[in-house]
């Protein structure tokens, strides 16, 4: 068990889902006249929320993907939302969407110092060119994540499915920095 708690904060939930049939954007924006649709630069259509505060991108095939949510359950909520939106508008939905969480980003503290240079070579599976980039790339294989690890001893951890995910592998690591003396606290 670490020393320090870390702290972890969900900053990102990106989630697709599949309306299973075409949607007519023009008829969304003349349903929504604040919606993105700018055909001849980008094929889908921008449908921002303000709470929960997010962005989904609408295609003509009935795919959509919503980024900006803050938890699982708000990115569901928001494309429910937004689907909910859709047929107030006129828009015929014909079944429930097929909803799946494709990439949860988080950022977390480990309240220490990291010895990069030495974790570049303890830790296996990384990746660290300092002069290029002034973190250290670590691949976990369960749960498979990527986390960035910077001295401060601040984290990025992307590739997540499931919010435990990031969970499980912040605490795992934690675990390992100290394990192998590779985490320094003031």
């Amino acid at each position: 068990m670490p020393k320090v708690k870390a702290m972890i904060s969900i900053e990102n939930v990106v989630a697709s889902a599949t309306l299973n049939q075409k949607v007519d954007l023009n008829a969304v924006v003349k349903g929504y006249p604040g919606v993105e649709y700018r055909p001849e630069q980008f094929p889908g259509l921008v449908f921002r929320l303000k709470r929960p505060k997010t962005a989904t991108l609408i295609f003509n095939s009935g795919k959509m993907v919503c980024t900006g949510a803050k938890s699982e359950k708000e990115a569901r909520r928001a494309v429910m939302k937004v689907i909910k939106e859709l047929k107030r508008g006129g828009i015929i939905i014909i079944s429930k969407p097929e909803l799946k969480i494709q990439n949860i980003v988080a950022s977390a503290s480990l309240g220490g110092m990291i010895d990069l240079e030495k974790a570049a070579y303890t830790l296996g599976k990384t990746m660290y060119e300092p002069e290029q980039f002034p973190g250290l790339i670590y691949r976990m294989d369960n749960p498979k994540v990527v986390i960035l690890l910077f001295a401060s001893g601040k984290l990025v951890c992307t590739g997540a499915k499931r919010e435990q995910d990031v969970y499980d592998a912040v605490h795992k690591l934690h675990g390992m920095l100290e394990e192998k003396e590779l985490i320094f606290y003031e």
